[in-house]
């Protein structure tokens, strides 16, 4: 297979270096990823600066593009400019933390993975509890593992996975689930500080406490050390509200 891989925490990062690894032994691997860390950056692209591509000679070998730009960036220069023929898959990770429930909208490393199935190529988001995860080795080889088998069954058009691992041995792990995201909101709070001239800033920071998730959701098998397999789709519709919807008449 020929494979991109991406991610947002950029092209040094560990996480990309250990799928490059395992990916790379039986098939052409292309890395197209951000220069530096784009965290949480969601769906951005660039629309009013230039991208600059510089090629990287890495120690692991291979081909290696550092992108000025996003994550979803990275996806399009990849698919429409430096890969010919277009990527058979696509893998954005293995991304220091979890991207599950509302964190999902935020990650550049998901919308890399949607970027891929926006133009119709397989995709898959991979994400690792723990900054930095201690299992980055055991999470590229469960990946490979997972495409492998995943590979079997032809998923719908307009559809990527998004994969949330524990950081745990694999010996540790309590299994795989297919699950639904969680629909809680984001973990987050907000900590006002003053700085030395005394006006106020902000910072955004995860409070672990705000809830474990309920039911078959990625939260909540994350919780029980499981991996988490969230099928997402890239159309946004809601279709039964659609449906109930067209039974109001608006005229203008």
């Amino acid at each position: 297979m020929n494979i991109v891989l991406t991610n947002d925490d950029g092209i040094d990062a560990e996480g990309l270096l250990a799928l490059y690894r395992v990916f790379s032994r039986d098939h052409r691997v292309v890395v197209v990823a951000p220069e530096a860390e784009r965290s949480a950056v969601g769906h951005g692209i660039s629309l009013h600066q230039p991208l600059r591509v510089n090629q990287r000679n890495h120690p692991a070998g291979g081909e290696w593009y550092a992108v000025s730009g996003t994550p979803a960036d990275c996806v399009k220069l990849g698919i429409l400019a430096l890969l010919d023929p277009r990527p058979d898959l696509v893998i954005s990770g293995i991304n220091a933390g979890l991207n599950h429930g509302a964190y999902m909208h935020y990650s550049g490393t998901v919308a890399a993975a949607r970027e891929a199935c926006v133009y119709g190529v397989p995709s898959i988001a991979v994400s690792m509890d723990g900054y930095p995860p201690a299992y980055f080795d055991e999470g590229a080889s469960l990946t490979q593992t997972l495409v492998e088998r995943l590979a079997e069954m032809e998923m719908p058009a307009n559809t990527f996975l998004n994969v949330n691992m524990p950081d745990l041995p694999r010996e540790r792990i309590t299994g795989i689930c297919f699950c639904s995201q969680d629909v809680l909101p984001p973990g987050d709070r907000v900590d006002m500080r003053n700085d030395p001239r005394g006006l106020a800033y902000y910072w955004y920071a995860y409070d672990n406490t705000h809830g474990d998730g309920t039911g078959d959701t990625d939260r909540a098998m994350l919780r029980n050390g499981t991996v988490s397999i969230t099928p997402v789709t890239c159309d946004g519709t809601h279709y039964g509200v659609l449906e109930r919807l067209k039974q109001f008449s608006l005229d203008l």
